[in-house]
């Protein structure tokens, strides 16, 4: 028998060709074959009279082959065979494109079984490339529930179902139950081998969900297991103790009074800051809540204390928009405010390297260049990072390590998410929420039309720019995808540099330019820069723009295509405008049709509540895409739905907190399994800890 962790090569049919396709999607173990789980099920269960299937429905018919199927050959590279099949019902026209061996795969007066899309205009029903087996066939692919998967260049579903059917019968007598057996029994979950069946071959509805519901629960459980055994070797790490100052100083100097939720997240983070332990904190809040005069708070309150700060920054341009920022809020206390960026000359870099060395309390704003090796700095207290998903965790460590002691550390999000998901995401940190928009902050008013508006929406960008204004145009970023499921996925899109050459055209008055994630990282920076003085007076750009500089000229954002994005990523590009004292407005243009579009982009018209918009995006969509690819650091959720297994994920949170209260290192002997998975798990996702 096999063991877990072997190579799939090891079971039958799986060579190196195949292997190596496998590899591609992340399998390469037997347990990453197990854990490659199905993306949808097909109910092919259910046999509908033909007579009764509607236009669209997936249907399974039990139907005799009418006629003998007719190959036509339309032209060169496209093949027709056509015949009508027929039940006590009615008659359905069946067709078979670029597939000729079927002419004699089919047999008139023999009973088959046909899954498929329905087409129906009237009494007349067709369909197109059914999957069909003859009628009573035993194990075939018709009559039961069929799981669907991720598919690849080299893997078609049959093959994936058959080298997962060779995996399990390998392994499953192996499968470790790793959750303790008192939890089982209090969650009333099944157990681990019949999940693993079921979730690949699952005999029926009921099956399935209770497989779902115990896997589900696992990985949860092992996730919760893993974050508290990190939060308590945080907790018990000791840090640099400041003492209080006296925040008011700091509320003085300001020329406006910050928010309540401001005010909350500054005390939260300066009593972790004096309590002797290392914050870790990270403070989260809409496009425009004001989390950078939060962090100015707390450079202060460092710098009162006597040490250094670093403001990490993802782009060259932030990095300068966050120095001025900080030299107005901070320089009245006599703050240096330091920066240090790539495209710094030798000399530039050195001079500041030197002060940072000096041992003087101040601030140093920079990008990826406040890690280069031979930067020092003598009494580092805080480190800041803006937009934490845009950093890996271990190019935040890399500048933590370069204090002598354990620095404070805040991160800052403008993602807002709900509180409940926040704290399993981000499990590892104290959250601060900053719920509430500073006094005169722009509502930006948005409208969804579709691209019959193209006329119009080209005289209100003229208007704009005659009134000395800006205009944002995304298009979503197209990539390629080797799944031969989504290859239409592309059709219909304008690329960003399409769109551009055509209004250039349109609007041969404009300077227009385009910035996109191909670009060079200084080409990106020169057109962002040009924009935010104004020389430019309409960007068309893809995402990169999500995360940018603050333009208060920029009035308009137009986002093509926007049921290509999610609910809180168009809430992103929406904050990049309404920045300064001018009207500001954000169209949707989509030609998408369905209620599940218009219901999206009518939310965006609706709310500007960050929070609220995220909620619906999380119910809407699941955490996969809500995140984008990687979801914050997390460890990647095989099966496990953050948004729609909410009770599940209390549950485990639950019953993991009481495992750790009376087993904190996992150090029992019946809990040794769940210790290793955890430690794999640790060790898989190095950002994770």
């Amino acid at each position: 028998m096999a063991e877990l962790y072997d190579s799939i090569k090891t079971i039958k049919g799986i060579g190196d060709t195949r292997a190596k396709a496998f590899a591609s999607l992340g399998v390469e173990s037997l347990y990453d074959l197990l854990s490659f789980f199905p993306r949808r099920y097909e109910d092919r269960t259910s046999f509908v009279p033909i007579a009764l299937t509607g236009d669209g429905d997936q249907v399974c018919i039990s139907a005799v082959a009418a006629e003998e199927p007719r190959l036509t050959r339309i032209r060169k590279g496209l093949d027709v065979v056509k015949f009508k099949a027929a039940d006590e019902s009615g008659i359905v026209d069946i067709t078979y494109f670029n597939q000729s061996w079927m002419k004699n795969n089919i047999h008139r007066g023999e009973e088959y079984v046909f899954f498929g899309k329905i087409q129906a205009s009237g009494r007349h029903r067709t369909m197109a490339n059914p999957v069909f087996e003859k009628s009573g066939k035993t194990d075939g692919v018709t009559g039961r529930i069929i799981p669907v998967y991720r598919l690849c260049k080299g893997l078609n579903q049959k093959a994936v179902l058959q080298s997962i059917r060779c995996g399990l019968d390998s392994v499953s007598t192996f499968l470790p139950e790793i959750i303790p057996e008192e939890t089982v029994i209090r969650q009333q979950l099944c157990r681990v081998t019949y999940a693993y069946e079921n979730i690949h071959f699952p005999s029926d509805f009921s099956a399935l969900e209770n497989a779902r519901r115990r896997l589900v629960f696992e990985e949860l459980f092992v996730l919760a297991c893993a974050l508290g055994k990190i939060r308590s070797g945080r907790i018990a790490g000791e840090g640099i103790r400041f003492f209080m100052p006296d925040i008011s100083e700091f509320y003085a100097s300001l020329p406006f009074s910050p928010t309540r939720a401001q005010r909350r997240a500054i005390d939260e983070a300066l009593k972790d800051m004096c309590s002797g332990l290392a914050m870790n904190r990270l403070v989260q809040g809409d496009v425009g809540s004001g989390k950078t005069l939060v962090a100015a708070a707390l450079i202060w309150a460092a710098f009162k204390n006597g040490y250094s700060s670093a403001f990490m920054a993802p782009t060259e341009i932030l990095a300068e928009q966050h120095t001025v920022t900080m030299q107005k809020l901070l320089s009245p206390f006599g703050i240096e405010v330091l920066r240090l960026t790539g495209s710094m000359t030798s000399k530039e870099k050195r001079e500041v390297k030197i002060v940072l060395a000096s041992g003087k309390a101040l601030l140093a704003v920079g990008t990826h260049a406040l890690l280069s090796s031979d930067v020092e700095y003598s009494n580092l207290g805080l480190v800041v990072t803006d937009e934490q998903h845009r950093f890996g965790v271990n190019q935040r460590s890399a500048l933590i390590e370069k204090a002598s002691g354990a620095p404070h550390v805040m991160v800052m999000s403008a993602t807002p998410i709900p509180r409940t998901l926040a704290l399993i995401i981000y499990g590892d940190l104290d959250v601060s929420i900053i719920d509430e928009l500073p006094p005169g902050r722009q509502k930006v008013d948005t409208f969804s039309v579709n691209s019959s508006y193209r006329e119009r929406l080209n005289a209100f960008i003229r208007k704009q720019a005659a009134n000395g204004n800006q205009t944002y145009i995304v298009c979503p970023m197209v990539e390629d995808n080797d799944d031969p499921e989504a290859a239409s996925y592309t059709a219909g899109l304008k690329s960003a540099e399409e769109l551009t050459a055509e209004l250039r055209v349109l609007l041969p008055e404009l300077n227009i330019e385009c910035v996109h994630g191909r670009m060079k990282a200084k080409e990106k920076e020169a057109l962002m820069n040009a924009f935010s003085a104004g020389e430019i007076e309409v960007l068309v750009a893809t995402t990169v723009i999500e995360v940018g500089v603050d333009v208060p000229n920029a009035t308009l954002m137009i986002i093509e295509n926007a049921e290509r994005f999610g609910l809180s990523q168009l809430h992103q590009l929406r904050g990049r405008v309404g920045r300064g004292k001018n009207k500001s407005y954000c169209v949707l243009v989509s030609d998408a049709e369905g209620e599940d579009v218009k219901a999206r982009l009518d939310i965006m018209c609706k709310t500007n509540d960050g929070f609220k918009i995220s909620e619906e995006d999380l119910r809407l969509r699941g955490p996969g895409d809500f995140f984008g690819s990687r979801q914050h650091g997390l460890p990647e959720m095989h099966l496990a739905d953050l948004g729609a297994d909410t009770n599940i994920l209390k549950a485990a949170q639950d019953e993991a907190k009481s495992l750790l209260s009376s087993d904190p290192e996992l150090t029992e002997p019946n809990h040794r399994l769940l210790h290793d998975r955890i430690e794999a798990m640790l060790k898989q996702n190095t950002s994770f800890n």
